[in-house]
Order: structure tokens, then C-alpha cells, then sequence
């Protein structure tokens, strides 16, 4: 059981014994029902106003407050699978990238080069189901109503050869094909920019009723993060990104002279 699942069980096993069946629950604490469903059943994070109002109605003296903050600052890698389902409802996503192209933007080979690269031990069932949920996550491009997708990628991951030239320079072709679409604006941020305002990516997603969520990635897992403090962090980061980054013209021109650069054959 993950600490999501875990939490979540918590919340149900202390709202039927106070007698709340979920629609109450709902009632209570002003949240809807399917939200507290996807709680109990770990496929959601919990949100800190959640958290203070279950211990409002359940009379738990902050324990949830507090248990949702340990949560939240220990990160765990079970996070993502909630976090893709968020990004599936945003209206507005903000990405910044380092050192590789967006998952939204790969393409299945470049994909399964950085996850042998990242676990070389991994059994290649692992890897292909993990290329196969990345390339799942794409298919929101594809559909009706897309939501706007603004990528800020420096200008040091689209440089490397991941998984040989050949798979690299097939990558920049799909990123200008993807930059072009109606919904999509890509911004490089060039290596001669100097230090950058946030040395580490992030995802910011806009989601309906006005809430914003944000997604860090580090070596050690991922991160969410949903406080009105930590988020605002981030959007004044990617604001100034975006200020300093080249105009999505200059920006698709840069990733069609790399790819063009590029050597067909592997040495």
C-alpha cells in the first residue's frame, strides 16, 4: 500500500466510524463526492484545505493537517500516477525542462533510451510499459479540446544524442511537428541566457475551479506540491523564464538547425 492509499484509508476508516456515509462526508467538508472517492482510494493528493476540514468535521485535532503535510514534504514516486490523471483535466499546463524534452513531447524511442539510461537493471517489461504510459499521456494532444501546453526547454536537452543521433535528431523533428500545433507554444532558453531563474524542471497544471498544482522532478522521486506558496514560487520562476527565453519563431528555428545538424547515421 502506498502512503496515498494509505492516507486515504485513514480518511475512510475515521469517517465510518463516525457514521458519515460519503455523501455526507461531502456535505460536511464542501467537497464533492467523487473528489472524496478519489481520496479514500489513493488516486488523488490531498489538498491542505481537504486535510483542515476533515479534521473540522471528524474532530481529529489537526491530525490530518498534519499527516498530509508529512506526506507532502517526503514526495513519494506513487504521485505521478494521480498527477497524469490531473494533467488529463488541465486547462492550462506550464512546463519548464532542463536537461530532457518534456514526456509530453518524446517520442517512444527517445523515451525508452532515458528510462534504460535511468535503470540499466530494470527488466524490459519495466520499460516498455513505462514508454507505453508515457506515450498514453500524449493522447491528450490528439483530442477535441486540448488545453494549452507552454514548454520552456533550455536550450542544453536538445544538445545530447539520447539514444544515438538517429533517435535524437527523429526527437527534434517531433518537437518542431508538436511546437506548430494550435495549443502548443515552445520557448528555448539559450545556453548563452546565463544562470537561470529555476535550475530544476517543473510542471505547473491550471486545473478547473481555479485550482493550480505543481509537479517537481529530482533523482529522488517526484514531488507535488498544491500550497498557494509553493505554487506562486513557481509561476513567478516561469514568468521570468519566459522573459528571458527566445520568441517561440527563433525557438522552433533553433530546434530545426539542430536536428538538421544532425548526422543521419550513428559514428
Amino acid at each position: 500500500m502506498s502512503e496515498l492509499e494509505y492516507f486515504g484509508a485513514e480518511i475512510k476508516e475515521a469517517r465510518e466510524r463516525a457514521g458519515l456515509s460519503q455523501r455526507q462526508f461531502a456535505t460536511g467538508t464542501g467537497f464533492s463526492q467523487s473528489y472524496i472517492s478519489k481520496i479514500e482510494h489513493g488516486a488523488l493528493i490531498p489538498s491542505e484545505d481537504f486535510a483542515q476540514k476533515c479534521d473540522l468535521v471528524l474532530g481529529t485535532d489537526g491530525r490530518f493537517e498534519r499527516q498530509r503535510e508529512r506526506l507532502v514534504k517526503r514526495g513519494h514516486p506513487s504521485w505521478f500516477a494521480p498527477f497524469a490523471k490531473m494533467e488529463a483535466e488541465a486547462r492550462v499546463i506550464l512546463a519548464h525542462a532542463m536537461w530532457s524534452i518534456p514526456g509530453l513531447f518524446q517520442t517512444p524511442e527517445y523515451a525508452r533510451a532515458l528510462f534504460r539510461a535511468g535503470h540499466p537493471d530494470a527488466p524490459e517489461e519495466w520499460t516498455e510499459k513505462k514508454v507505453e504510459n508515457r506515450m498514453a499521456r500524449r493522447d491528450l494532444l490528439a483530442r477535441g479540446n486540448p488545453p494549452k501546453i507552454w514548454a520552456i526547454i533550455h536550450e542544453s536537452a536538445l544538445v545530447p544524442h539520447i539514444g544515438g543521433v538517429r533517435v535524437m535528431k527523429a526527437q527534434l523533428e517531433h518537437l518542431v511537428k508538436a511546437a506548430r500545433m494550435p495549443k502548443v507554444t515552445l520557448q528555448v532558453l539559450s545556453r548563452t541566457a546565463g544562470a537561470p531563474p529555476a535550475t530544476e524542471p517543473f510542471i505547473l497544471l491550471e486545473l478547473p475551479k481555479q485550482r493550480t498544482v505543481a509537479y517537481t522532478d529530482t533523482a529522488l522521486g517526484g514531488q507535488m506540491a498544491t500550497s498557494e506558496d509553493q505554487v506562486e514560487f513557481l509561476r513567478v520562476a516561469f514568468d521570468r523564464l519566459r522573459a528571458e527565453a527566445l520568441s517561440p519563431s527563433k525557438s522552433i528555428q533553433l530546434v530545426k538547425k539542430l536536428a538538421k545538424e544532425m548526422p543521419n547515421e550513428d559514428d
